[in-house]
């Protein structure tokens, strides 16, 4: 079985996805903050989302790890890695547990999720997708660097804006991890 690496940050641990979150996603996806991200689902189809984050780790290498603040110990969204069937090219993809937005969570796991990428894994870019009405998250792509490159229409999800972000030429070269 392949091993998930745990990351800290400042303020927060990425782990991997357990049954022990299925619960907050079950609360996530039954609130209007799943809207972005396909729909609110039942308890039974969240319980097989929940099987797909963690299959995902085991069938390619990488992909979303539950985020935990440090501080309290909670839940506070699932954020990483994500390339399933159908996706235009590898992404990463932040999805925050209400009451976590606004934190600047999102921004801080991303560009975590994002060195681990690249850093360990080798990918040489990424992008990250956003409903068009989703302005928090497009705010998030804009922070972290990332600039529009089109649309992907997803037969589930509708029409995607494309953020790609900068590659690990550009950061290395006083892109925004320079900064951090």
């Amino acid at each position: 079985m392949f091993q998930v690496p745990t990351i800290e940050t400042q303020r927060l641990v990425m782990r991997m996805p357990a049954l022990r979150d299925f619960e907050p996603l079950c609360a996530f996806y039954a609130s209007p903050r799943a809207d972005f991200v396909g729909g609110q689902m039942e308890r039974d189809k969240v319980w097989r989302h929940l099987a797909l984050e963690i299959g995902h780790w085991q069938m390619l290498g990488y992909g979303r790890w539950t985020l935990v603040e440090k501080d309290t110990g909670k839940p506070a969204g699932i954020i990483g890695l994500w390339n399933p069937e159908g996706w235009p090219e590898p992404e990463i993809g932040w999805d925050l547990f209400e009451g976590f937005g606004g934190k600047g969570y999102a921004t801080e796991a991303a560009t975590a999720a994002r060195s681990h990428a690249y850093g360990t894994l080798g990918w040489t870019t990424a992008i990250s997708l956003v409903a068009p009405e989703n302005h928090a998250s497009r705010a998030v792509a804009q922070r972290l660097g990332a600039q529009r490159d089109g649309d992907f229409t997803h037969v589930r999800m509708g029409t995607l804006e494309v953020w790609r972000h900068m590659s690990p030429e550009d950061l290395s070269a006083g892109g925004m991890e320079a900064y951090a």
